[in-house]
């Protein structure tokens, strides 16, 4: 089972209200708030593609590029000790920063699955 669904490029969550006895979820990856609530499983899925089209018509109607999520790049704040040993890491090996940085977050990403 799986927590999050995919349309159009875009990842939605996916969260119960008890209380509410309601689906819901919210676009992740945008800065945008992007919402959608459905009574079923069948309901919620079409309620997230109905927001992610809204969103994308919207944008196109203000004539706005709409936000990507995970576009492939990022910034990440380390300690400068940390950073320098990276990189001389990444240069023992003969590979660029950034090269480093990506074959070592596949191991992890590769590692937990």
């Amino acid at each position: 089972m799986s927590n999050t669904m995919e349309y159009k490029g875009y990842l939605g969550s996916v969260e119960f209200s008890e209380p509410d006895a309601l689906l819901f979820g919210k676009v992740m990856g945008v800065r945008a708030l992007i919402s959608y609530e459905g009574e079923s499983a069948r309901a919620l899925v079409e309620g997230f593609h109905a927001a992610v089209d809204e969103y994308l018509e919207l944008c196109a109607a203000e004539g706005v590029e709409p936000e990507r999520a995970y576009k492939g790049s990022f910034n990440v704040r380390i300690s400068p000790e940390l950073h320098k040993q990276a990189a001389l890491t990444a240069m023992a090996q003969q590979m660029s920063l950034n090269s480093f940085v990506e074959h070592s977050i596949q191991e992890a990403v590769l590692a937990r699955n």
